[in-house]
């Protein structure tokens, strides 16, 4: 349209609308950031016509837009899925499921060394509305099946368990929930979809925590689930819209932008965290290594199996000698690793735990007597980190 063509309006209205339209394609390298709340239609034939489930036009931003779909369809790829479903968190990601999933008088069982939060929705949201937790020992198969009536819906997997580190037999248990007609759902945020392939296995839906390692920089929170079977995904995209799940479209840029580097943070902290892990093998002051890669880590002849690498999570127990007190002043010894929750960064973390004990997380087949620390080994040099952990052992037998 020519200037002569437009319609003569008013500056107030010229500030709002105009009919220009910049040539495309753009050809930039990086997927657009589509900011929207509303979508505007041609036709009320196209606005009724369009639905919400279907993801082949847009109808409120809610929904989707071209940046959140982009993100999604590559997450569906990375989990090997055909479909995926983006929350604003890891948690969310795992709420969604067990909401869509479950109703009064079903059952669900999860692992008893589940992501902490997952157990407190469990016992606290879903017995408030009539849903049966039961959690299970991830290593002990007849006592999962032992678990399974005809009332249980949903079986959860972690692999490995996010703070203890054991790794179960995820075939087997896909084989005892379809026997029972139970459907699996699997967090895979530890091999950050690239070290496990769940869907593989034939586990139904995969959940991962974004937040982690595709977005590599601490800074995004996100989840997503991915599915294979159309109709599940269906049901869990019917109870994604009723519950308002949304994920902004910047932070869908940030995720895009992250996962370009994935592998290659993927392998760098792995390989940071075996030398850590063996490292802290040899000192005295460890009780025992608790590393899918170590034989000794419960599992470990299935993470050999089933697992292409290993990420960059392990968890060491501490010998007897290290009471709370011991164990803070060891934590706040530490320069490079900081202290907090989550990893997948290009920082290295460290966090304790009381496994098994009062305010810690409960494990039914824990063990252990000592005191847990979980590391995560960032990209940072291996020398500085070992030297790091070194000079906090130090520092606290100086002081002791």
């Amino acid at each position: 349209m020519s200037a002569a063509d437009e319609p003569d309006y008013d500056l107030a209205t010229r500030l709002v609308h105009h009919d220009y339209e910049p040539p495309m394609p753009f050809g930039g390298l990086n997927v657009g950031i589509h900011h929207a709340s509303t979508v505007a239609f041609p036709t009320m034939a196209a606005l009724r016509s369009r639905d919400p489930m279907q993801e082949t036009g847009y109808t409120y931003g809610l929904h989707g837009t071209p940046t959140s779909y982009t993100l999604a369809k590559r997450i569906a790829s990375l989990d090997g899925g055909t479909n995926a479903l983006l929350q604003p968190s890891g948690l969310a990601s795992i709420t969604l499921i067990d909401l869509a999933l479950l109703s009064q008088g079903d059952r669900v069982l999860i692992p008893d060394n589940v992501y902490n939060p997952s157990r407190d929705f469990a016992l606290k949201t879903l017995a408030g509305f009539g849903i049966e937790t039961v959690f299970y020992d991830p290593t002990d198969l007849a006592t999962l099946e032992s678990a399974i009536d005809a009332r249980t819906r949903l079986i959860w997997i972690e692999t490995p368990g996010s703070v203890t580190m054991e790794v179960p037999d995820v075939p087997a248990i896909v084989a005892l929930a379809k026997r029972h007609g139970a459907i699996t759902a699997i967090d895979n945020t530890w091999a950050a979809g690239v070290y496990f392939r769940p869907f593989d296995h034939g586990v139904d839906i995969v959940m991962h925590a974004l937040s982690k390692y595709p977005s590599g920089a601490s800074d995004v929170m996100m989840g997503a689930v991915s599915t294979r079977d159309p109709a599940l995904h269906q049901r869990l995209k019917a109870t994604q819209l009723r519950l308002g799940l949304y994920v902004a479209p910047d932070d869908c840029y940030l995720m895009l932008r992250g996962l370009g580097t994935l592998d290659l943070r993927l392998e760098r902290s792995g390989a940071n965290a075996l030398a850590l892990a063996r490292w802290c093998e040899a000192r005295p002051e460890v009780r025992a290594v608790l590393h899918p890669a170590f034989p000794s880590c419960p599992g470990h002849a299935i993470w050999k199996r089933d697992f292409s690498g290993a990420s960059g999570l392990f968890s060491i127990v501490l010998d007897g000698t290290f009471d709370e007190a011991r164990v803070d002043a060891l934590m706040d010894a530490l320069v490079l690793f900081k202290l907090g929750y989550s990893w997948g960064g290009i920082h290295s973390l460290a966090v304790s735990y009381a496994v098994g004990r009062r305010g810690g997380p409960s494990r039914l087949a824990w063990k252990h007597d000592g005191s847990v620390v979980r590391f995560y080994a960032g990209t940072e040099s291996v020398a500085d980190l070992t030297a790091d952990l070194e000079q906090a052992f130090a520092r606290l037998h100086a002081r002791t």
